[in-house]
């Protein structure tokens, strides 16, 4: 269940609504804010770029089930240049947040923004045009990672991958093909002085056992 400000719960009642969407996508050289309005907007120190109605959002839809439904962001206008730096980045399996807002009348960002999805940037596509490009980028809901098969190993290398300074996996290879034998060597106990044996055993005065 989200979690929403009284500030925003008190905008669902108002006479008048201000809403914004806002984007944040963590691209690898550096994270990209956007807006659906014009020029920028500052809020909780960061700087969102208005994209007015050339950001586009697809459906967003929830369910009861444990299912991960995606959904899909779009830029237009976009020039050659700036496509060019979207189609180099390293930018799959990196966040990106949905966030639905509103501004008061002074053109504030009303505390907090609630976020309508947070997932991981899949597959871009970029639409070229002659001089501005479309970009489209999918994305992930954060339940796949459900779906996606567990790669580690109880190996020494993958333990130090995690953590460096962690020995507790050393032994590993060493003991795969190790046999161990347990107890005394050729299985015979009956004499020396084990417990129950006929030697000189654990007896206590009157030849009665100890144990």
């Amino acid at each position: 269940m989200r979690s929403i400000s009284a500030s925003m719960d008190a905008i669902t009642t108002a006479e008048v609504v201000r809403p914004i969407l806002l984007v944040e996508c963590d691209f690898d050289t550096a994270p990209l804010y956007l807006w659906n309005g014009v020029g920028n907007l500052s809020y909780d120190s960061k700087t969102y770029v208005g994209a007015g109605n050339l950001l586009s959002v697809g459906g967003i839809s929830e369910s009861t089930d444990l299912v991960a439904n995606g959904t899909t962001v779009s830029l237009t206008g976009v020039n050659n240049q700036l496509a060019a730096i979207a189609r180099d980045e390293d930018y799959q399996g990196r966040e990106l947040v949905i966030k639905l807002g509103a501004m008061d009348e002074s053109g504030d960002v009303i505390a907090d923004p609630v976020p309508l999805f947070n997932g991981f940037m899949d597959v871009m596509s970029i639409n070229e045009g002659g001089e501005y490009s479309t970009i489209t980028v999918s994305v992930e809901n954060r339940l796949i990672r459900f779906d996606m098969p567990k790669q580690g190993r109880y190996t020494d290398q993958d333990q130090k991958m995690r953590y460096p300074d962690d020995r507790g996996l050393d032994m590993v290879s060493s003991i795969q093909q190790l046999d161990i034998v347990w107890g005394r060597p050729g299985g015979n106990n009956t004499g020396g002085s084990g417990y129950g044996g006929a030697g000189t055993g654990h007896r206590g005065a009157g030849g009665l056992d100890r144990y």
